[in-house]
């Protein structure tokens, strides 16, 4: 079964590249019959405005796949590993890593004017950290692509590769930190949010001038790290990522009436703002490796994947969390006016629904006559079922890198299979 999901992911990939498809959302019927598509490509993403004339030759072929890799995921994940091996908690395997880039970023953000340094640490401190999801990612990936290499590094001596490649690759996952945490600065600034990680969000207690300096001072730091790798690829792909930042966020700031429709617009967005930024991480991690462009790629994938499903799962969690649970307002999406996948779900299994959300949410009522909706539908669902399909193509995309006998990448590369489970499955 191992062998066949991989067969299915690289034809998958080949086609893709054939077609020059983007999104397919398939196996995933509408009550009316009728399916809708998002066709998925590892490098580009069409406008939404011409992509639905662009994926029609693909959509048989994708259904077919997403419904085989659906079905073939938790086996995947079972048969990747001998039974009688214990089940690994991917964050333990680098809790000494993780502490280690805490230090260094609590060290990296410190500013001469003591404001500006209260406000740049403050969710750095400790206890404040969050789940360092990010960082744990892109160190088991740089152990989980440690295989042979069948290129030379340039400017780097035997002696010293391990080593080296290990704390460059440590500095990829500060920079991601670093970088994840100003777009939520900005992001609480923009919301008018009030907590974020369970405490007062750095508006709410220092004011909004502040806390966008603080975001616009991680993100200069992150440059001057980035800039340290003396590496132009990766420093392109990762400025790349802060384009997307803003990028996306600007497409949710500005839709219009059929755009905020669009599922394929929110996954476009949802890329940009989400998935860009652990995907693109993940293949700089492979690149620093000298990996092949096809290991830096399955690196790539696995980190969209992972971060659409992540996103997809914070979307439900929005209608079905609590306050206390996720740390953050629950229900704070659709009070901003910003529609995602479950309502966009149910709008295709009940159209009425259309017309309240053109009506906008500043009105109580229409929020309440929209969760109505939410609940008589398959919306939360059909969203669950949709993340747990981009899940299985992550878990394909580890189970495609080539092989190897070291224990400690089987470790790792189970681990991040693990990650994607515990992505779908949790509750905050």
């Amino acid at each position: 079964m191992v062998l066949f999901a991989r067969g299915l992911y690289r034809i998958a990939r080949a086609s893709a590249r054939a077609s020059r498809c983007q999104w397919a959302f398939s196996s995933l019927q509408s009550p009316r019959n009728q399916p809708t598509q998002l066709l998925e490509s590892a490098t580009h993403f069409y406008s939404p405005i011409d992509s639905s004339q662009k994926v029609l030759g693909c959509r048989a072929f994708y259904s077919w796949v997403s419904n085989a890799l659906a079905n073939v995921g938790h086996q995947t994940q079972r048969q990747s590993s001998p039974a009688a091996e214990e089940k690994l908690d991917p964050f333990s395997l680098v809790a000494d890593e993780l502490s280690l880039l805490a230090n260094r970023l609590r060290s990296m953000v410190v500013a001469e004017v003591p404001k500006l340094a209260s406000a740049a640490e403050y969710f750095f401190k400790i206890g404040a950290e969050g789940k360092r999801f990010r960082p744990t990612v892109l160190l088991l990936m740089a152990t989980a692509i440690d295989a042979p290499i069948l290129r030379p590094l340039p400017d780097t001596t035997v002696d010293t590769l391990p080593m080296e490649l290990r704390t460059r690759q440590q500095c990829v996952a500060e920079i991601t930190e670093m970088i994840h945490v100003a777009s939520l600065l900005h992001d609480d600034v923009l919301d008018d949010a009030d907590t974020r990680r369970g405490v007062g969000s750095l508006n709410f207690v220092m004011g909004n001038k502040l806390a966008v300096l603080a975001g616009d001072f991680l993100l200069s730091r992150a440059c001057v790290a980035l800039a340290s790798l003396k590496n132009t690829e990766v420093v392109s792909l990762l400025a790349r990522v802060v384009e997307h930042l803003v990028t996306g966020e600007t497409m949710q700031m500005t839709t219009t009436s059929e755009q905020r429709c669009s599922m394929e617009y929110y996954m476009q967005k949802t890329y940009y703002k989400t998935a860009s930024l652990i995907s693109n991480s993940c293949k700089a991690i492979a690149l620093l490796a000298g990996q092949t462009a096809e290991v830096a790629m399955l690196a790539y994938d696995y980190g969209k994947n992972l971060g659409l499903a992540f996103q997809l799962i914070d979307d439900v969690l929005d209608f079905t969390g609590t306050s206390a649970s996720l740390g953050k307002g629950s229900l704070s999406d659709i009070s901003h006016g910003i529609i995602t996948a479950p309502i966009l779900f149910a709008i295709e299994e009940f159209p009425e629904l259309r017309s309240i959300v053109d009506r906008g949410f500043d009105n109580p009522t229409n929020v309440d006559l929209a969760l109505e909706y939410l609940g008589k539908s398959k919306g939360i669902e059909r969203t669950r079922e949709l993340a747990t399909m981009h899940a299985n193509l992550a878990s394909a995309a580890i189970d495609s890198l080539p092989e190897s006998d070291d224990e400690n990448v089987l470790k790792s590369r189970r681990a991040l299979v693990e990650l994607t489970q515990r992505v779908i499955t949790r509750t905050k």
